[in-house]
């Protein structure tokens, strides 16, 4: 893979290489191209949807007139969350489905995630293919003229299809009636959709963070910080609170005390259930190597079986397709129902806890119960260079000997950062006394193994 594309598309600060017009305006052309070349239909057609960034109708614009350039037609469905653009770019069959979003990143960032007709992430190779491209300047003179070029139009009701979509993935003989759910939109882009889904579906909505200005998006607010949403709840005597992220594709609960609960938390609850309904195929969920501890206990006294993904939801969902699974997500928030969509979706996630929560009768606090979140300590460090770690017999066996100290009652996750010369050491442990000795045991043979 490039530079241009990360684990989820280009990303970087608007107005700044590689986010600037000019660029983005080669992105659409090189999009556009390569879909051209895989579908062999008449007339090719790109869907562009946004969150709620300042930086996005410029974008937008770019990307827009890129795509025409090559002779596409785009279909504008403005700010609508990361899933919803997905959704869309699969119910009307379109070659490709471009989001503009940096997800849970400040207001000045700015990134491009590209959807496959099947509503699935852009598989590398394409991905190396649009790279490739625009580096190489092979599309430069590539110019339909005429009636070849591509047209623009907005998509008005994209969502109300995306609203319904969301809402049938909710039983039918639910009732969300009676319960008052506090939503925190993050001034991003749930901020119409998910204040509708959940009165559509019955509940009295309070919804924080719903006002986007482009500028004040997860400012303080949304999955990532939840300290509004737990205090509007416990003022408000709401039953949960529901915090997603910037785009839309993760979700955080918080509890009626205003506990926050973690997606491994959500993840644990739904896998249960699911297996109740004997709905858990192979009996499995995927997390991550960031699953708490806690996580894994509980599925072992529920006797499902957990496969482990690398950080990231694409690997997330590869190792579901690959397992034949369909829960799976990060500690984030950040969780796919594969019976449901093709993506990570923090309303339907939502939608499936609250199924979960309504044929229990419990109340949320109650079903956190399920695990017991062990104390973590993690620990940052700037390195210098990233040998194999089971390369360093110092560092394997101070490892091993932390491993024997907690046997089975914690864990030790030693791994390099993806993007930045870091080194991350994590412990898990009983108590927090015991983790944080451990952890800062192994961050000293870090220091002086690797330096």
């Amino acid at each position: 893979m490039g530079n241009m594309f990360g684990t989820d598309g280009v990303r970087g600060i608007a107005n700044m290489p590689p986010m600037t017009a000019e660029m983005v305006l080669e992105i659409g052309r090189a999009t556009a191209y390569v879909c051209k070349q895989h579908q062999k239909t008449q007339r090719h057609r790109i869907v562009i949807g946004k969150d709620t960034r300042v930086s996005g109708y410029m974008l937008e614009n770019a990307l827009t007139a890129g795509i025409c350039s090559m002779g596409v037609d785009v279909y504008l469905l403005g700010p609508l969350p990361t899933p919803g653009i997905a959704f869309i770019t699969q119910s009307m069959r379109a070659d490709a489905g471009l989001v503009l979003s940096a997800s849970h990143n400040p207001y000045q960032d700015n990134g491009i995630k590209i959807f496959s007709r099947t509503g699935n992430k852009l598989p590398d190779s394409e991905e190396d293919e649009i790279e490739t491209l625009i580096t190489s300047g092979t599309i430069k003179d590539i110019r339909p003229t005429a009636n070849d070029i591509g047209k623009a139009q907005r998509i008005d009701d994209a969502i109300g299809r995306y609203i319904v979509f969301c809402k049938n993935t909710f039983p039918d003989q639910v009732t969300l009636e009676g319960l008052k759910i506090v939503l925190d939109c993050a001034n991003g882009a749930t901020y119409k959709v998910a204040p509708i889904i959940f009165t559509e579906l019955g509940a009295e909505v309070i919804a924080i963070h719903n006002e986007p200005n482009g500028v004040n998006i997860n400012d303080n607010c949304g999955s990532q910080h939840t300290q509004d949403l737990r205090r509007k709840v416990k003022e408000t005597g709401a039953d949960l609170g529901l915090a997603f992220d910037g785009d839309g594709d993760r979700l955080i609960a918080v509890d009626e005390r205003g506990d926050e609960l973690s997606g491994d938390h959500i993840m644990a609850i739904c896998a249960k259930w699911y297996k109740e309904q004997g709905l858990l195929n192979n009996n499995r969920v995927i997390a991550t190597v960031m699953s708490n501890f806690g996580f894994h206990e509980a599925m072992k006294r529920l006797d499902i079986d957990v496969g482990v993904a690398p950080v990231g939801d694409r690997y997330v969902l590869e190792m579901m397709r690959a397992q034949n699974a369909v829960i799976g997500g990060e500690a984030s928030g950040h969780l796919i129902f594969t019976n449901h969509h093709t993506t990570g979706d923090g309303i339907i996630a939502a939608l499936q806890l609250l199924a979960v929560m309504r044929s229990n009768g419990s109340s949320l606090s109650e079903m956190a119960g399920i695990m017991r979140m062990f104390p973590q300590k993690l620990i940052n460090l700037d390195v210098l260079s990233k040998p194999p770690i089971e390369d360093i017999p110092e560092l394997m066996a101070s490892i091993q000997s932390a491993e024997e100290e907690l046997r089975g009652s914690g864990r030790v996750l030693i791994r390099y950062s993806g993007t930045q010369s870091m080194c991350r050491v994590m412990v898990e442990g009983p108590d927090p006394e015991t983790t944080d000795r451990l952890a800062l045991g192994l961050a000293d043979t870090v220091k002086r193994c690797i330096g």
